[in-house]
């Protein structure tokens, strides 16, 4: 098994809902459940692996409140090293829908002064030499996000392919933006963006067509995933070979999440030097158990997946 590290935001996720219809100002709505959980894309894959049974290591940082001391308490002797900003934690409070969509509302917090010399003082480059990195969050760790260059140095310096996912820019997918994010893959060897990023990056409205382009902007050797929700997923592997994944149906409980949960499990599998369609199926397999389940379950461990995806 190749090491895992993940680099990003870790924050608190309030989920409240469904909420239907939008209400007015000034009123109350009474929703069906509520959920307080470690969210973000890196706590939500970490929280993911610490289910499936994977070792890994995390590069995150809190805020100096309650909420800080309880996502370090979530990850146990892994999260020893975090630094603590002063300033509160990052809140995002997630709004179902009775679609499955979702609204955030998330404060600046802690997320924006998580910087590169923090990372390189929690991860041992050695260590995870070989390995793979999920690096996330960039519109929300600002100073992280103006050192990427390095960081990208430093992970090329110890042969650690980098995975990015982005996240939905604030200000949208902006000209700007897009040009930030494709030159960002430009030093990475996997993308993992969901469909409608994929396709706005690139111009291109078919998911198969926006991944070409994707990785015709990537190093030669990278592989590019499309999550495409209740659709499954496609990739394009080293030698461009595409591979598609359906997903199976469930009854969705909330979505928020589920594509870094599939990160996890793609990675995973990856990592575990398995074929790029069953890394597919592993992704697609627990992103469908976390959605579907309340309290939030990821299903068995790795080894049983991978196990099931190679049948």
């Amino acid at each position: 098994m190749r090491p895992l590290a993940a680099i990003g935001n870790v924050n608190v996720d309030l989920i409240l809902g469904p909420a239907e219809p939008w209400p007015k100002a000034g009123t109350e709505l009474i929703v069906e459940h509520d959920e307080l959980r470690v969210g973000g894309c890196a706590g939500n894959s970490a929280l993911a692996w610490d289910s499936l049974g994977v070792d890994y290591a995390i590069a995150a940082n809190v805020g100096n409140d309650q909420f800080g001391a309880w996502l370090k308490e979530a990850f146990g002797e892994r999260s020893r090293d975090w630094p603590v900003e002063a300033v509160g934690t990052t809140l995002s409070v997630g709004i179902t829908h009775p679609d499955g969509e979702r609204t955030f509302f998330t404060t600046r917090g802690h997320l924006p002064l998580f910087s590169f010399d923090e990372v390189r003082a929690m991860l041992d480059g050695e260590r995870l030499s070989g390995g793979h990195a999920l690096l996330s969050g960039s519109f929300l760790t600002d100073a992280l996000t103006l050192a990427y260059d390095e960081l990208f140095d430093w992970a090329d310096a110890h042969e650690i392919a980098v995975a990015l996912d982005t996240g939905w820019p604030l200000e949208g997918w902006t000209e700007a933006n897009q040009l930030k994010t494709v030159a960002w893959l430009r030093r990475c060897h996997c993308a993992l963006f969901n469909e409608v990023e994929t396709t706005t990056l690139t111009g291109w409205s078919d998911p198969a067509e926006a991944a070409r382009s994707l990785k015709d902007a990537m190093p030669a050797d990278a592989i590019v995933v499309v999550k495409r929700g209740p659709h499954g997923a496609l990739a394009l592997d080293r030698d461009g070979q595409e591979f598609s994944v359906a997903a199976p149906r469930v009854t969705v409980v909330d979505t928020i999440g589920a594509g870094d949960v599939f990160n996890a499990g793609f990675l995973a599998a990856l990592a575990a030097d398995m074929p790029l369609e069953a890394c597919l199926k592993t992704g697609v397999a627990i992103a469908s158990e976390a959605i579907s389940t309340l309290p939030r379950s990821y299903g068995k461990p790795l080894s049983a997946f991978l196990e099931e995806t190679t049948q």
